[in-house]
């Protein structure tokens, strides 16, 4: 019987070939999708799309970008969103 803990839809199920010659059920967890830009859903380049103990271990330029919104707009929303609030700031 599997622990409680693998069984959830979320880990894949991967046949494992044993050294004996049977066969095994090994739990991997699915990879998570990457970002996407909040304004247009395109995914977003740069950001690395990794489980949480993964991310952990990766170094600071490999978690966002280093832009302002860097890992939450692409560039072409950001430059839209500057354009409109340049054009606000200019009308007050």
């Amino acid at each position: 019987m599997t622990r409680p803990s693998q069984r959830t839809r979320s880990r894949k199920h991967i046949s494992k070939a044993l050294p004996g010659g049977r066969t095994n059920i090994h739990f991997k967890r699915e990879v998570p999708k990457g970002g996407g830009c909040a304004s247009c859903g395109k995914p977003l380049a740069g950001v690395s799309p990794l489980l949480p103990y993964e991310i952990r271990k990766v170094n600071k330029t490999r978690k966002s970008i280093s832009r302002i919104y860097g890992g939450h707009l692409c560039p072409n929303c950001l430059k839209i969103a500057l354009k409109q609030a340049a054009r606000t700031l200019s009308v007050v």
